[in-house]
């Protein structure tokens, strides 16, 4: 439509294009004036070159970027086109060499991630699009699984009726609006949840290309996103999904207090039996957790995966009948601001179905009656501080759901087992057997990963044996 004759009036272009079973017909345009036309001997398609760019509009040439910086915004703009259009082929030279190559698509799990948000890719019916509104679905599906300077790798193909979606509210189109935007927001957030659920503890060591490429083992190919791999494409159809599953689950972790450095377990985890992460062999700096696996070496962080594990055992309650509450002997006083009192008044019901009982003490305290059960003897003061401080950064910004998980995660980080933790085996291997049946436990709250393989490969090297 537009961009041809613009691109024409600013440059030296020439279009030619040949309908199969027609004949060819080539059109040079110099700067708005036609030059040269007539026919011309080619394959059936359509190729433009454009030539000496704002040659002759002098003040729009000094406002281009360095070389690079453009070679690298043509580039990005292919991919996504490339990305959007699979049934049409796309190559991309530069300085003699072809450099583009595209994949169909990516969710990545949350513990491989980038500094910034340049492998996003969103498209709207087949168009590439910016919009806020995506963007904030995708932080919010990665909400308490990545630190908030962190940001996933992700192709997301939004397919929606075109009366459902406004694309004209932006002139480059980048942006569009929806007819029910909330709907969108769920549609995605629940979405990508269940996807990241089916990956259950996996983990990326290194966030590089080799890392992603070596779990990428079977072809790509779109599919719903209720039921893809996580690396395959993903593919959202505008219907509403059902909540996420757990399914079966095996009991909670329980932390004693220490009794004494690490003891042999009473009951051993039978050695003939084959698991994931593992046999606890013991533990270094009262921090990381060794455990022997069929292939290899497994190395837990004992903090990172219990926060994990409390998050969602936390988030099961929530789904049933809420988070059971602990009683407090002698209820606790906290001393805080005026305005972070207010902020927790204002949320003590949300704060009761997570098992946290507190009430208004003066203007400038509160008086905190019971706590989680689950969190064991916690910190109330750390605790109730922490959740005035996130109430307050975020409270404004986000739903309320999103500020639920919120909670849910600073509750969770106090209610974990802390690093410089004496563990026996028995809690070792129970911590690695529950990590095995909890979904994302690959990663703690943050987006970090709770645990790493050395495999025997690996370690061989390590020792010059290979």
């Amino acid at each position: 439509g537009e961009a041809l004759p613009s691109i024409a009036s600013v440059a030296r272009m020439t279009s030619d294009s040949r309908v199969a079973g027609a004949d060819g017909w080539s059109r040079t345009v110099d700067n708005g004036q036609l030059v040269a036309e007539g026919p011309a001997a080619l394959p059936p398609g359509t190729r433009v070159t454009v030539e000496q760019l704002f040659a002759k509009v002098p003040a729009r040439r000094k406002f281009l970027r360095s070389a690079k910086a453009e070679y690298a915004a043509c580039l990005d703009i292919v991919r996504r086109l490339a990305m959007a259009h699979p049934a049409v082929a796309f190559a991309l030279e530069h300085d003699g060499r072809r450099t583009l190559g595209v994949q169909a698509g990516v969710a990545s799990i949350p513990t491989y991630n980038r500094g910034v948000g340049d492998h996003q890719y969103l498209f709207v019916n087949g168009r590439p699009v910016k919009d806020r509104l995506l963007i904030g679905a995708l932080r919010g599906a990665y909400a308490d699984m990545l630190a908030r300077d962190r940001h996933p790798v992700v192709a997301l193909f939004l397919d929606v009726p075109p009366l459902d979606v406004d694309v004209n509210v932006h002139p480059a189109k980048t942006e569009v609006r929806f007819r029910d935007p909330t709907m969108i927001r769920g549609m995605i957030v629940s979405g990508l949840r269940r996807a990241l659920d089916a990956e259950g503890f996996r983990a990326v060591q290194n966030a590089d290309p080799a890392a992603l490429s070596a779990w990428r083992s079977e072809p790509v190919s779109p599919t719903p996103i209720g039921a893809m791999p996580i690396f395959d494409a993903v593919s959202v159809s505008y219907n509403p999904l059902a909540s996420s599953s757990f399914g079966d689950r095996r009991s909670s972790f329980l932390t004693p207090p220490p009794q004494a450095r690490a003891e042999p377990a009473a009951a051993p985890a039978p050695e003939g039996q084959s698991f994931p992460l593992g046999v606890a062999r013991g533990q270094v700096a009262r921090t990381y957790i060794v455990a022997e696996a069929e292939d290899g070496l497994v190395i837990v962080d004992q903090h990172a995966a219990h926060e994990r594990l409390t998050l969602e055992r936390m988030r099961r309650a929530m789904e049933g009948q809420g988070v059971a509450s602990q009683a407090l002997l002698l209820p606790e006083v906290v001393e805080l601001e005026e305005p972070a009192c207010d902020r927790l008044e204002a949320r003590a019901a949300e704060l009761r179905d997570f098992g946290l009982e507190l009430e208004r003490f003066g203007p400038s305290a509160m008086l905190v009656r019971a706590v989680p059960a689950m969190l064991g003897q916690s910190d109330v003061q750390g605790l109730v501080t922490d959740l005035a401080d996130d109430l307050a950064a975020y409270d404004s910004a986000l739903s309320l759901k999103e500020r639920l998980d919120l909670v849910a995660a600073t509750m969770a980080c106090h209610g974990s087992v802390r690093a410089g933790r004496v563990l026996s085996v028995a809690e070792m291997n129970a911590l690695l057997r529950e990590m095995e049946v909890t979904p994302r436990s690959g990663q703690c709250n943050h987006g970090r990963p709770t645990w790493v393989k050395l495999g025997h490969g690996d370690i061989e090297k390590l020792f010059g044996r290979k």
